[in-house]
């Protein structure tokens, strides 16, 4: 998956903060589902590698529970995490047990459960009075 990734980065759009990201959904069917960051001058505009792969699978029907695993490379050297806005995606469709794995440019990577990486997630329980 790492070579996939890479390979992606280029497709990243990310003029201001120069810092590609790629990611790959893999559903539980074994789709994959690719994305990679998008800026925007207006920064709020900006999309995140993450938040693109999984509406993209979200969009061709794929809902809560369908998603196995989620991949993300950032084109730096040091492993980077996903930010807070895409933790709270990851966390309103992948299931607890789901892998993320997340690699820096030279291919090393550090692997996470979704329970792992949003410990304490606002979900719809939260929503129920």
């Amino acid at each position: 998956m790492k070579d996939k990734l890479l390979e992606l980065l280029n497709n990243s759009y990310s003029p201001y903060s120069k810092f590609r990201v790629s990611a790959i959904v893999e559903t539980s069917d074994g789709t994959l589902f690719t994305g990679v960051n998008i800026e925007n001058a207006s920064y709020g505009a900006s999309v995140c590698a993450e938040r693109v792969a999984i509406l993209k699978a979200v969009s061709e029907g794929y809902r809560k529970g369908d998603f196995k695993k989620l991949y993300v490379m950032v084109d730096s050297p040091k492993i980077s995490s996903c930010c807070f806005m895409c933790r709270q995606v990851i966390s309103e469709f992948f299931n607890d047990d789901a892998l993320i794995i997340l690699y820096n440019n030279k291919g090393e990577f550090a692997e996470y459960t979704k329970e792992e990486l949003c410990p304490l997630p606002f979900d719809s329980k939260d929503l129920e009075i």
